[in-house]
C-alpha cells in the first residue's frame, strides 16, 4: 500500500517526535499526567525513566543544592549531561532567560526536553541554549560559565573520558567558578577490585565497568592534569548514595 505525503512524512518521524507534535498542537496542560496516573500512556514518559527515574525527587535535589551554593538567577550554568531536564526545568525558570545552557549525547533525550518538557512546565517563552555532543566540547556555547552541575555522569564514564570533560570544562568556566559533580565513592580503596552494593538505592558499582566507583584521589589526580582543584563534600542526601565534589580554578 502506498505513502500518501503526510503519512509517508510520519513513518519517518520517530514516535516520541511525534507525540510532542501532537501534544503541541492540542496545547499541553501545565501538569501533565506522570506515569501510572490516568490520562497519557507512561510511553509518554519513558525518558524520565531513560535517565533514571526520581523525577522530581532528583530534579529538585540539584536544583536545591545549587541555589543553596550561590547560583543567583544572573549566572550562567552550563548542565552537562542534561537529558530531557529533570534538574533543567527547575534551573530555567529560575535563572534569566538565556542563562541556562544544557548538553547531552542522546538527540532522543533533547528531543524530549524541547517537545514535551519545556511546554509541560510552561518554560516556552524562556531562551534555553541545548545542544547534542558526546565530546564535552562546552566551547561551541560560546560563553563562560559561572556553574556547571554534571548529575550522575562521572558515573557512568572511565577515567579517560573525565580527563577529556576536565579539560574542556577548565576552558569555559569563570575564574571564580565552581563545576558541581556527583560520583559513586569507594571510601577506603577497598573496592578496586570488587564491587560495591549502596545504600541507600541499592544501586551496584564497579571499578572497570558502568556504572563506576571511584576513590576521591583519582578526581584530585586528574585535576591536577589542568589548571583545577577537586573538593570534596561528600553525602549531599542524593537518594542513591551518590557523592558530591565540586572543581574550582586554581
Amino acid at each position: 500500500m502506498g505513502f500518501t505525503g503526510r503519512s509517508f512524512v510520519k513513518a519517518l518521524t520517530p514516535p516520541l517526535i511525534m507525540d510532542g507534535i501532537r501534544w503541541l498542537r492540542k496545547g499541553v496542560p501545565d501538569q501533565m499526567p506522570l506515569d501510572g496516573e490516568t490520562g497519557n500512556s507512561a510511553r509518554s514518559f519513558d525518558h524520565q525513566e531513560t535517565v533514571g527515574g526520581m523525577w522530581d525527587e532528583i530534579g529538585e535535589l540539584q536544583y536545591r543544592y545549587l541555589v543553596d551554593n550561590g547560583l543567583k538567577p544572573h549566572h550562567k550554568l552550563l548542565d552537562v549531561g542534561c537529558g530531557s531536564l529533570r534538574g533543567g526545568v527547575h534551573f530555567i525558570r529560575y535563572l534569566e532567560s538565556g542563562r541556562y545552557y544544557g548538553i547531552d549525547k542522546s538527540l532522543s533525550l533533547l528531543d524530549a526536553a524541547r517537545l514535551v518538557e519545556l511546554p509541560r512546565y510552561g518554560l516556552t517563552d524562556k531562551t534555553v541554549h541545548l545542544t547534542c555532543r558526546s565530546d564535552f566540547d562546552f566551547t561551541v556555547f560560546g560563553a563562560k560559565f559561572d556553574y556547571a552541575i554534571a548529575q550522575s555522569v562521572f558515573t557512568h564514564i572511565p577515567w579517560n573520558s573525565i580527563l577529556r570533560c576536565l579539560v574542556n570544562i577548565e576552558k569555559v568556566l569563570q575564574r571564580d567558578g565552581s563545576f558541581f559533580v556527583t560520583f559513586f565513592e569507594d571510601k577506603n580503596g577497598e573496592h578496586r577490585t570488587r564491587t560495591i552494593t549502596h545504600d541507600p538505592g541499592g544501586i551496584v558499582t564497579y571499578s572497570d565497568q558502568d556504572p563506576y566507583h571511584y576513590e576521591f584521589d583519582v578526581f584530585e589526580e586528574l585535576a591536577k592534569r589542568v589548571s583545577l582543584k577537586a573538593h570534596y563534600v561528600g553525602n549531599w542526601n542524593h537518594p542513591r548514595n551518590q557523592m558530591m565534589m565540586v572543581f574550582t580554578q586554581q
